[in-house]
């Protein structure tokens, strides 16, 4: 049985949308439901497969259906193509499964050459309109068609205009049109040695392939990677009857929303002009009006095209973009979609929509694309703003800040303190960074990925981050970085904009973020669908409040280490690292416990009554330490201090030497693997047992404050079922001998972190020792994939990316055929062993949209992200609830 590659609209519907592609499909809905649409059919996105399966060549047997469709065509308009006397005109669009507007070509007033446009401007009595579609066409096809560039053309048509005296395209006559026709012509002779096809099935033949090769243009490829469309679901091709805005005043062409596509408002929206083509309105060459004119210049054609907005509308459940021609007072539908908006506009309509009935509160939600979101989280620039772009690098957390260039910790945070707005400038941030980060508006770093430490940090704090910008050449030393020859120094003021990755000269206004009615209830209406509980990671009492504002059910992650990076800390913590055994650790530990009691007080507080789960320490301890290359320095210095000047000198001297001994000591070649996590714990238990006693002492103060406190106590990085056993005995002691000592009953659990394959394949023997897990997916990412973050994204990760070896950044977007998989394999061993485990996720990947549909798959309880990211995950697990659920229908 023959293929079949042509439809023609009658014979579609927007079903046969992945066939079709949306446009193909919404034309033939359209002429199914009895709009006036100019007649057509469409050529399948099999066939664009089939062209680049088969070296860009089109498949055997095409063009034999091809013909009895443009049979049909003819048929049905009266015309004939290529025929003097009444000719039929087509244009040739693309029209993809998913839409990518603008991305790809289009070709109008196919089937004209000299015999033909005579033909038209005798079946008009309109030369001057005839000539002006023929040099149009002449100027696309040269484009679109040969890839003349279009400057070519533009240059002749402004000769002529400047020659004649025309301020504007409509004012030359047929005559001063004939005449570009010609040039036109000789310039396409010129460039490519082959004069203007004049057989207008040659012209559709090689316009049909223009379009599909045009589905690999680089602003298409770009445009695909940047929205997650994948490269073979491939185009369809339009081929349809022209009807014509450019016939004199009575004719018009225009694009119109049928709502407000910036603030959802219900109102027609739109542009139109007369006396125009499609391409007219979008050039900028005439000023378009806005389409409420219309009303009063044709009243008739405003009031029906009104009412066949409001009829798309409520056939489709959704805000349609219309593209429309008024031909000679007669109105043509010539496409419908679903048009794209703000977010804060979508969030409206699909509440609006509900409650006009047009759809359920569950379709509501499944219109609104979580990712949207974090344009109404975060400060975002204005979008009237004028930017000056010095430099882009990866948008490594959302929103937007401005303030002065500063590239030390300690200026931000002494700055930041006196009320400065501040942007901290560094190659690469660490953990002893993050009292700048705090002070800071926002981060710039020319080193790292996506999943740096800025990046995770500051998307943590819901601080914007741009990371990754090697153009930035940073010169700590003199105070200055340069990009492209022009130089920045502390003090100069920049912007950032974490969700873009652009940094821009000087300061740019910004707007606030505001949450409306419309963003709440969509919100409350995601929670009453999903089955999984969005929790948070947080680690001051700060982001908790913040967290549970946003809708957290709780701390799925809470990181000890952040706690100790405090500036007034960071000495003991070094002190009791350089102790030499637990005597002399025990008063620094002592001190610590205060501090860390508070810490977990005023969390524990903030979440009253719900679960916060507390990691223990898990970095080496290395990272707490200053870097030998930093010691070595300073020693040498010292060492020349110290031949001249006092005891003290010498003192110090001695001190630096002790401590350069011991981080030699802990160095490893490769911490990520090394002494870190349970590993510390086991190794030295007091630490393990002092951060307990602190946990279970302020949740006890509370408890005699008659508030609920609920912590979990989760062990990080365990690969074998006795480290768990160790240190949930040692937990379990310090809980007990706390519970006897203030007299109280505290309801606790512990947990451990599933991050290493063989503590996912041995999860049946870990679940006995654990109340539950929680996968930290950016190790676990790691240790399988045998990548290190960092180094990855800094070096050949964009290589895979753009090879197309991997799809995504496996650290941003979770991996289901090799990272899902052993989640899966953890997830069904541990509940082999207990049937109601609770299990859920605290990476990065918590708040992505698809690694939120991976853990639905999976069957986890929770999610936990950082705060700013909580509604978006709660909306991500009530889609992804939503589809499960199809699937099981």
């Amino acid at each position: 049985m023959t293929k079949k590659y042509v439809y023609l609209f009658r014979e579609g519907g927007r079903e046969m949308r992945d066939l079709l592609g949306g446009k193909g499909a919404n034309l033939a809905e359209m002429t199914n439901i009895g709009l006036s649409v100019p007649f057509g059919f469409t050529i399948t996105t099999e066939v664009c497969r089939e062209y680049y399966a088969g070296g860009e060549e089109l498949p055997a047997g095409l063009w034999e259906q091809v013909a009895p469709a443009v049979a049909d065509v003819e048929r049905a308009s009266g015309k004939k193509f290529g025929d003097a006397q009444n000719p039929l005109l087509v244009s040739v669009r693309s029209g993809a499964p998913v839409s990518m507007p603008g991305m790809m070509d289009t070709i109008l007033n196919l089937g004209l050459n000299d015999e033909t446009a005579a033909g038209l401007a005798r079946a008009t009595e309109n030369p001057r309109f005839a000539y002006d579609c023929y040099r149009r066409f002449i100027q696309m096809f040269g484009n679109v068609v040969l890839g003349i560039e279009s400057h070519h053309f533009e240059y002749v048509l402004d000769d002529v205009k400047n020659e004649r005296g025309a301020a504007y395209d409509s004012d030359l006559t047929a005559d001063n049109l004939k005449e570009i026709v010609e040039k036109f012509k000789a310039i396409i002779r010129r460039e490519t040695g082959r004069d203007f096809p004049a057989n207008p099935h040659d012209q559709l033949r090689e316009a049909v392939t223009a379009v599909f090769r045009s589905w690999n243009n680089q602003r298409a490829g770009v445009y695909r990677k940047a929205n997650g469309i994948a490269d073979d679901i491939g185009t369809a091709v339009n081929v349809q009857s022209m009807v014509f805005g450019n016939m004199g005043a009575d004719s018009g062409t225009g694009v119109a929303f049928t709502r407000d596509p910036s603030t959802g408002e219900r109102v027609l929206y739109g542009e139109f002009l007369m006396n125009a083509q499609g391409e007219d309105v979008v050039a900028g060459t005439r000023t378009p009006k806005p389409i409420s004119t219309l009303k009063e210049e044709n009243p008739a054609v405003y009031a029906q095209f009104t009412e066949i907005a409001d009829n798309l509308e409520k056939h489709y459940h959704d805000m349609q973009d219309i593209e429309f021609t008024i031909e000679r007072g007669r109105l043509f539908i010539l496409q419908t979609r679903n048009g794209k908006c703000t977010a804060a506009a979508a969030i409206r309509i699909a509440v609006e929509l509900c409650r006009e009935g047009l759809i359920t509160k569950k379709e509501a939600v499944s219109k609104i694309d979580p990712a949207q979101l974090d344009q109404l989280l975060h400060r975002r620039i204005d979008d009237k703003a004028k930017l000056d772009v010095i430099a882009k690098g990866l948008p490594a957390s959302p929103g937007a800040a401005s303030g002065k260039i500063v590239f030390d910790a300690d200026v931000a945070e002494r700055r930041g303190n006196d009320g400065e707005k501040v942007i901290l400038v560094r190659m690469e941030t660490t953990p002893d960074d993050i009292h700048g980060v705090l002070a800071a508006q926002g981060i710039l770093t020319s080193r790292g990925g996506m999943t740096s430490h800025a990046a995770v940090v500051a998307r943590h704090m819901g601080k914007p981050a741009v990371c990754g910008c090697e153009a930035l050449k940073i010169s700590y030393a003199e105070h200055k970085f340069t990009v492209d020859g022009a130089v920045f120094a502390e003090g100069d003021e920049i912007s950032v904009d974490g969700a873009t990755g652009w940094v821009m000269r000087g300061i740019i206004p910004m707007v606030d973020p505001e949450l409306s009615a419309e963003f709440l209830a969509i919100l409350d209406w995601a929670d009453d669908i999903r089955s999984m509980e969005v929790m948070a990671n947080a680690d001051t009492p700060a982001d908790a409040m913040k967290a549970r504002s946003f809708g957290a059910a709780g701390i799925g992650l809470c990181r000890t280490e952040h706690m100790f990076m405090d500036q007034k800390r960071l000495p003991i913590v070094q002190e009791m690292i350089l102790a030499n055994d637990a005597a002399e650790r025990a008063p620094f530990l002592a001190q610590l416990l205060v501090m860390q009691e508070e810490d977990f007080y005023g969390i524990l507080k903030a979440m009253a009554g719900l679960p916060v789960t507390i990691r223990l320490l898990d970095p080496p301890l290395h990272e707490f330490l200053p870097s030998i290359e930093d010691l070595t320095e300073e020693i040498v210095r010292l060492r020349l201090r110290a031949d001249s000047e006092t005891r003290e000198a010498q003192q110090e001297l001695y001190k630096k030497e002790n401590i350069l001994k011991r981080v030699r000591a802990l160095h490893e070649e490769n911490p990520m693997l090394g002494h870190r996590g349970c590993r510390l714990g086991i190794s030295f238990p007091d630490i393990y047992a002092m951060q307990a006693r602190a946990i279970f002492q302020a949740a006890a103060r509370l408890i005699k404050e008659n508030i609920n406190a609920l912590p979990q106590v989760k062990i990080p990085l365990v690969v074998h079922y006795k480290e768990l056993e160790i240190l949930r005995a040692q937990t379990e002691d310090v809980a007990n001998q706390v519970m006897r000592e203030q007299g109280v009953t505290i309801n606790y659990k512990v947990g451990t972190m599933i991050e290493i394959p063989r503590a996912a394949l041995t999860a049946d023997e870990i679940a006995l020792h654990a109340d539950f897990f929680s996968f930290g997916t950016n190790d676990l990412t790691q240790t399988t994939f045998g990548f290190s973050r960092d180094d990855a994204e800094g070096k050949f990760l964009p290589v895979y990316l753009d090879d197309g070896i991997l799809p995504h950044n496996p650290f941003a977007v979770l991996d289901p055929e090799g990272v899902g998989k052993i989640m899966g394999i953890c997830v069904d061993l541990a509940r082999k062993t207990k049937p109601d485990f609770k299990i859920g996720i605290c990476g990065e990947h918590g708040g992505d949209p698809s690694s939120i549909d991976l853990c639905q798959q999976l069957r986890l309880n929770y999610i936990s992200c950082s705060p700013f990211r909580v509604p978006i995950a709660r909306l991500g697990a009530a889609q992804s609830f939503l589809k499960e659920q199809k699937k099981t229908k």
